[in-house]
């Protein structure tokens, strides 16, 4: 049975799935299938947590879940209290030959289980108020004097943060004067170090001068910049950071010469976490088997192919999630129609005709849908379909029709290509195919 969310949790869900989106937090409510990796992910998860580091590669095709599977192990994550963040690789705004723009679109998407995206502000601040507080404890100076507080926190934030700045020594210079900004009042000056901190470009240059920094974070020093920030999470008990960088496969589309860096930072990032030059990081990528296995992707660099190289020849049901890559296979019809009624049940929940809904939308029904969508993409392909379909389609219409039934009411075959992604219609056309000779139907006079 579902478990009980609470009204607005709940809306939140129904709604992205109409859209045919990947909802944000709530995925184990219907993660179906996910039981074979949470142990050894979750293990994976808290060495990182305890100050070690992990790399993990999702492999699978479009529609197999790849980022739903991201996302559920965000939330994984952040039961432990974890930060987590999710990156878009794309060609234009996150590629992945720009550290820079991969470490702004981390800070741009970092959350925590108490914090929405970005939460750089509220994690900053934490850390300070953590900082101050030690002060108030180890050093028993009197808090009537500020003088010597503000003193003792900022020699705290040079000392936490001493191995950073060998690097950049700017990125603890940017926190101490963020700080005296916030004391004093000038919100203008605060939030352009944060912006500046986090990555942000064309930072005003007033407000660079201000605190005595130059430049901005660029690819040399992206990286380091991350060492900072798992550092400021540790501190104040975020003991580790997930970050999610999804459809990697996008570098296939850039300039070979660009493709070459992409997969040069990829590579250098699995060993600089090996070497655990970045004490809580868990880094996870996705990415389509052609980007692992085609001579535009992963094959490209030899050493990045050995890295994660993964044996895929047994038989899928033997895969093991201790593997530098994990397959998903995707749907079959019975996980599909198993999802269907879990969503079904979340929707059904103090909904006012939720009598109507069971009884309308028994397992059958969902079976029948199930079957049907699937018939047409396949069902690897078809959950998302298939989902907003069952919500946007048939369990919005029998709440709010008394008259509406659904196998009576609703063309279950009906699918229109204007619904789809291009990689759905592709799989669309596909299925509608002759399977043979015999099966073309040739006008001849």
């Amino acid at each position: 049975m579902t478990r009980k969310v609470s009204r607005i949790r709940r809306q939140r869900i129904i709604a992205a799935l109409s859209r045919g989106t990947v909802p944000q937090n709530d995925l184990d409510l219907f993660a179906v299938g996910m039981e074979r990796f949470e142990k050894v992910l979750d293990d994976e998860l808290a060495g990182a947590a305890s100050g070690g580091g992990g790399f993990k590669a999702i492999r699978g095709e479009y529609g197999s879940g790849k980022t739903f599977f991201a996302r559920w192990l965000a939330e994984r994550a952040k039961h432990m209290r974890m930060a987590a963040s999710e990156v878009q690789i794309t060609d234009t705004d996150t590629p992945l030959y720009k550290p820079q723009a991969v470490y702004r679109g981390l800070v741009r998407t970092l959350s925590t289980a108490g914090s929405q995206p970005s939460a750089l502000r509220d994690i900053v601040d934490t850390w300070l108020l953590v900082l101050e507080g030690e002060v108030d404890t180890a050093d028993g100076i009197a808090s009537e004097n500020r003088k010597a507080i503000d003193s003792a926190v900022e020699e705290r934030i040079e000392s936490r943060l001493s191995e950073v700045s060998r690097n950049v020594p700017a990125f603890a210079t940017a926190l101490r004067f963020y700080r005296q900004a916030r004391l004093a009042g000038d919100a203008a000056t605060a939030d352009g170090l944060l912006a500046w901190i986090g990555g942000q470009q064309n930072v005003a240059a007033s407000v660079r001068r201000h605190a005595g920094i130059k430049g901005e974070v660029d690819a040399g020093n992206a990286f380091d910049f991350l060492q900072g920030l798992l550092v400021v999470l540790r501190d104040c008990g975020h003991p580790g950071l997930l970050v999610i960088l999804d459809e990697v496969e996008t570098v296939q589309r850039v300039p070979s010469n660009l493709r070459e860096r992409s997969l040069n930072t990829l590579r250098g990032l699995i060993d600089d976490i090996d070497r655990n030059r970045f004490a809580g990081l868990y880094l996870v990528i996705t990415g389509t088997p052609a980007f692992y296995d085609g001579r535009q992707g992963v094959q490209l660099s030899a050493p990045l192919a050995q890295r994660l190289h993964t044996d895929f020849q047994t038989n899928a049901r033997f895969d093991t999630a201790r593997a530098v890559q994990i397959r998903l296979t995707g749907f079959d019809r019975d996980r599909l129609v198993e999802l269907g009624c879990r969503v079904r049940d979340l929707f059904a929940q103090s909904d006012p005709a939720e009598d109507r809904v069971r009884t309308l939308v028994d397992d059958g029904y969902v079976k029948d849908l199930a079957t049907a969508v699937a018939g047409h993409l396949g069902a690897g392909t078809a959950p998302r379909v298939f989902l907003r379909k069952l919500v946007a389609d048939v369990l919005f219409r029998v709440s709010e029709y008394e008259d509406f039934v659904p196998r009576r009411d609703y063309e279950r075959t009906k699918l229109n290509e204007a619904e789809l992604t291009a990689e759905e219609r592709n799989a669309l056309r596909r299925r509608r195919l002759p399977m043979s000779a015999a099966e073309v139907d040739l006008d001849l006079p």
